[in-house]
């Protein structure tokens, strides 16, 4: 049981190892008891997998678990995304057990809890799962198994969302990479059933995802720049695993950021869509979000890095639009769970309303702030975990920084240091899981970037 830990995002390990058989079982039986607890047995739970190897094997490992404790259990009939059968436990008011991991490598496999408000779970929901491993309760009805299509629910959902006769007028045209990841039968269809054209490759499920990575950054998705280059007025999108993250390759096939791609849609949503309300943005996400809300009008809360902060300030503050860095994102009158296939349909729908190419809409996002930020990200080794403390207590004592003094401090998630050329700040947080330092640098200049870097180096 020491093997099972739960991060930011559920419980992941590598099958056949620490993932197999008798810790689902633990696992599994662990979030019945939490179910059983705070809902009750007639508390209706579904479950869902990604394309990766033996999720199905384990998933229904758990249906049968949880079925045999009395639950009814509602089993996904094919390969889900994690949105949309977050979606669905909102809409079921059911909770949600998802086997996934999300974007890391092919060899990994994961269970996320997801409570009925249809976002991650916060950090006292799985502290109390984990207080219940290896504790029995009581069976005292007969279970039942529904093998269900989860579909049909979300895409209702999602076409009340998004204009997708505005995308039918789109003059671009649309390029989606499968990434043998399970957005396959579920982005597509969507296009499909609105007479939307669209390329595509990687339209089928690999456990192995290709011999790549299930990640829609430009590394893994070289493919698609590729077919984009090659070809005139091409827009590609792709997503991870389970779909919750999204990837963006503009017509002159390169990567758009997804702070880029949040700003975008922030300002699609409040001229074009009449949304009201404030931005929600993670700790790590760019001051750009913060000018462009500025010069909006709207005010940004700001969370610590994760998505379970993000999505538990979207269920405090209804804001128009949540992110983060990493490429997940939700918006107002959906789930407070990132969705990547909701994030590439939005992207769609921005440049369909603004008449604009994505290349276009990227240069006038920089114009509207008045610079062009650059980010990037180091990962500081250490020999152990004891030693991260100290290292944070030295980043906190710091007053200066590449000849530019500290204008403020924020300690809501490590140490964040703003400089006082008002574009330029230092983020330093702990993985949590390993001694290792996340430090995250933003700046207007590569020059500025640079120096930072070799600053953190010394």
């Amino acid at each position: 049981m020491s093997t099972i830990k739960f991060g930011t995002d559920g419980w992941r390990a590598i099958v056949g190892k620490d993932f197999n058989e008798e810790n689902v079982a633990i696992v599994s039986n662990a979030i019945g008891k939490y179910v059983f607890d705070n809902y009750g047995i007639y508390k209706t739970i579904i479950i869902g997998y990604d394309p990766r190897n033996k999720a199905r094997e384990f998933s229904m490992q758990c249906a049968e678990i949880l079925k045999s404790k009395g639950f009814k259990v509602l089993y996904s009939d094919k390969v889900i995304p994690t949105p949309v059968l977050a979606f669905n436990a909102k809409y079921l008011d059911a909770c949600a057990v998802m086997f996934t991991a999300s974007h890391n490598p092919p060899e990994y496999l994961g269970i996320k809890f997801i409570p009925d408000y249809a976002g991650p779970a916060t950090s006292e929901i799985t502290d109390e799962i984990v207080s219940n491993f290896g504790v029995e309760y009581p069976s005292c009805v007969k279970g039942k198994l529904v093998v269900t299509d989860f579909s049909n629910n979300y895409f209702k959902h999602v076409e009340r969302i998004i204009d997708f006769g505005k995308i039918k007028e789109l003059g671009t045209h649309i390029i989606f990479d499968g990434l043998y990841a399970a957005s396959i039968g579920y982005f597509d269809k969507l296009l499909s059933k609105k007479g939307i054209e669209y390329d595509s490759i990687h339209m089928y499920h690999d456990p192995n995802f290709g011999g790549g990575m299930p990640e829609p950054k430009p590394q893994y998705l070289q493919e698609l720049i590729d077919f984009i280059k090659s070809h005139k007025n091409y827009v590609g999108f792709a997503n991870d695993g389970d779909s919750d993250r999204f990837g963006v390759i503009n017509e002159n096939g390169a990567y758009v950021t997804p702070n880029e791609i949040i700003a975008i849609l922030l300002m699609h949503l409040k001229k074009n869509k009449n949304y009201t309300g404030c931005l929600v943005k993670t700790v790590g996400a760019s001051l750009m979000l913060d000018i462009v809300a500025q010069k909006l009008g709207i005010d940004v809360i700001e969370t610590p890095v994760g998505f379970k902060h993000v999505g538990e300030a979207m269920r405090k503050y209804h804001p128009i639009i949540a992110g983060e860095e990493s490429g997940g994102l939700s918006i107002q009158g959906h789930i407070p769970e990132k969705d990547g296939i909701l994030a590439n349909l939005l992207v769609l729908e921005a440049m369909a309303y603004s008449g604009k190419s994505l290349v276009q809409m990227q240069k006038d996002l920089n114009n509207f702030v008045g610079c062009t930020f650059i980010n990037t990200r180091v990962d500081k080794k250490l020999e152990k975990v004891e030693d991260v403390k100290p290292v944070l207590e030295k980043f906190s004592s710091i007053d200066e920084i590449i000849g530019l003094k500290i204008s403020k401090k924020d300690f809501k998630d490590g140490v964040k240091l703003y400089l006082e050329d008002g574009t330029s700040w230092i983020l330093v947080r702990p993985s949590g899981t390993e001694p290792l330092l996340r430090i995250y640098i933003e700046s207007d200049t590569n020059d500025k970037i640079e120096g930072i870097k070799s600053f953190i180096s010394e």
